[in-house]
């Protein structure tokens, strides 16, 4: 199985993201799909979540309302568009694949995000 993240990189501060995720080496339609973060210094923390379906999404607070995720079946593919992005944004954003519980079975390597003027 292999999750492989791109699309992170330096934004202004307001400016907008799309991390995506590609998965290979699992049947993707049947994972529940996320987002998560690790600031430095700070545990990683869920920001997002898919059903496997696509018809359920979560966020946490301190992003809802300034992004959405998104799947792709016939990409394989999970995003993430971030807006209106904030300093405290900035973190390594990996995407995790879950088959059960929303606890990821398996993780990509991670894409930084730095929000920075």
């Amino acid at each position: 199985v292999q999750l492989v993240e791109a699309g992170g990189g330096l934004v202004q501060p307001g400016g907008s993201l799309r991390p995506s995720c590609a998965a290979s080496g699992l049947t993707f339609t049947n994972y529940i799909m996320s987002w998560n973060r690790q600031a430095p210094g700070k545990e990683r923390e869920l920001v997002a979540g898919i059903s496997s379906g696509g018809d359920i999404t979560n966020y946490a607070s301190s992003i809802k309302g300034r992004s959405t995720i998104s799947r792709d079946e016939a990409k394989n593919s999970v995003y993430l568009q971030m807006n209106s992005l904030k300093p405290e944004d900035t973190a390594v954003y990996y995407c995790g694949a879950s088959l059960w519980n929303g606890v990821p079975d398996y993780w990509g390597q991670g894409t930084q995000v730095t929000v920075s003027s």
